[in-house]
């Protein structure tokens, strides 16, 4: 699946909302905390694959097993992708994305670190525009690779968690 980057747009918040309300209905009894609209979708302003990506908090992932099967019913296609820390989610299907879903426990140090680089991108702009610049980089040069693209972000990402940047 080729990676193809769109500008900001105002209807991924609605998008997030409204499936944070299905997510709500469908999944609600396994929620604890939060459930977060993470990734670049989520930044106001950032370059973005136009796919919503959600944190929904669960208390563990033994616990939170018996979602599998109901999301499953519900448009939802799981994968086991990094099972020791997420259940992993897409929709609608695995060759057409518009959600990634992950059930992370919330407060672990998954949780922590994608709300708190989220975070630094929503109020930092020069590291929010050297992430955009990277990602369309990225996406030139490895188009046709997903996983290399994504493992290709972690340096910077890393390099932004570990400094002071707020």
């Amino acid at each position: 699946m080729k990676i193809q980057l769109e500008e900001y747009s105002h209807k991924w918040i609605i998008a997030f909302e409204k499936e944070k309300y299905f997510l709500e209905e469908k999944i609600g009894r396994w929620l604890i905390g939060k459930i977060e609209h993470v990734g670049s979708t989520a930044v106001p302003g950032m370059l973005a694959k136009p796919v919503i990506d959600i944190m929904f908090g669960v208390e563990d992932l033994v616990s939170s097993k018996e979602a599998i099967p109901v999301l499953s019913n519900n448009g939802y296609c799981y994968y086991p992708y990094k099972p020791e820390i997420m259940h992993w989610f897409c929709k609608p299907a695995p060759d057409y994305r518009t959600h990634h879903l992950h059930l992370v426990p919330y407060k672990s140090d998954l949780w922590i670190e994608r709300i708190r680089f989220r975070n630094i991108l929503r109020r930092n702009k020069t590291i929010a525009d050297e992430y955009s610049a990277l990602k369309r980089q990225l996406a030139k040069d490895l188009a046709d690779d997903r996983e290399a693209y994504t493992e290709k972000k972690w340096p910077f990402i890393q390099r932004v968690l570990s400094s002071d940047c707020q």
